[in-house]
């Protein structure tokens, strides 16, 4: 069973004094990905929602192209972590072959094990949605999202992405160490749940770095909200692939970096 939180003995220093107390705290553990009995990544993974994590970095990392690429995957105890067994289909299996790397990632790592410069910026496709947002909308699910991190609240100490529907509704929540694992487990979720991506938006309690976008862009995902700032890089990537791009979402307000299919009015 996954255990995402331990508890641990600390001193607790105020000015007013010292005292012990009971406090929760994160788990972190390193994780095995193996694709038909083959090691191809260990990352370092919040205990929680690894089903989700298994077919979101599958699909971002391009190993599959859609949840039908999977026969199965499960998640087995190791004695210093977890192993993700995933079993995929002929053609995918071909796709893992032409990686000629085993990855070790750390975590929060979006690069991990990437040998080849053309690994690491890939060619993106348009993001194909009718989404029209107003502004108010997501800067409403921004401050909402707090309520949602019931992991985050115990701890301090996880990034989340989150989901948002077309009428402003948070969906779906995903919590990790990582930021980068937070959006493979939220993929991962649209994916085995049938959910569209191009029917809603991601929020990302992080900055937006362009491996995020990237991930965007391949599970469809045609609007990103960061609470913190982008890059350069990310910032073209947003506009090859269509895709808005809000940074610093905050109660104060935020900024609508690119929006060049005028999706959020």
């Amino acid at each position: 069973m996954d255990k995402p939180l331990n508890t641990r003995s600390m001193r607790i220093w105020t000015p007013e004094g010292e005292k012990q107390e009971v406090r929760p705290i994160t788990n972190e553990v390193p994780v095995v990905l193996e694709y038909n009995c083959v090691t191809f990544a260990v990352m370092m993974a919040t205990d929680a929602d690894l089903i989700d994590f298994s077919y979101g970095f599958s699909l971002t990392e391009r190993i599959i192209e859609s949840a039908s690429d999977v026969i199965y995957a499960q998640i087995k105890d190791a004695p210093k972590g977890k192993v993700a067994a995933i079993e995929v289909n002929a053609y995918a299996f071909h796709r893992l072959e032409k990686y000629n790397r085993a990855m070790s990632g750390r975590t929060g790592c979006g690069l991990c094990g990437v040998d080849k410069l053309e690994q690491a910026i890939l060619p993106l496709e348009k993001v194909v949605s009718g989404l029209k947002v107003p502004a108010e909308q997501i800067h409403s699910a921004v401050l909402d999202i707090k309520n949602h991190q019931h992991l985050n609240k115990e701890t301090g100490a996880l990034h989340a992405a989150a989901f948002v529907g077309a009428d402003g509704k948070i969906i779906a929540v995903r919590e990790d160490v990582g930021r980068h694992n937070a959006l493979d487990k939220l993929i991962g979720h649209l994916m085995r749940e049938e959910i569209d991506p191009a029917n809603g938006y991601a929020i990302i309690t992080s900055r937006c770095s362009f491996e995020m976008v990237q991930k965007c862009a391949i599970a469809g995902i045609p609007i990103i909200a960061a609470v913190s700032a982008t890059t350069e890089l990310a910032v073209d990537l947003a506009e090859e692939a269509g895709i808005s791009l809000v940074t610093f979402a905050r109660k104060s307000g935020m900024n609508i970096v690119t929006d060049p299919e005028n999706r959020i009015s």
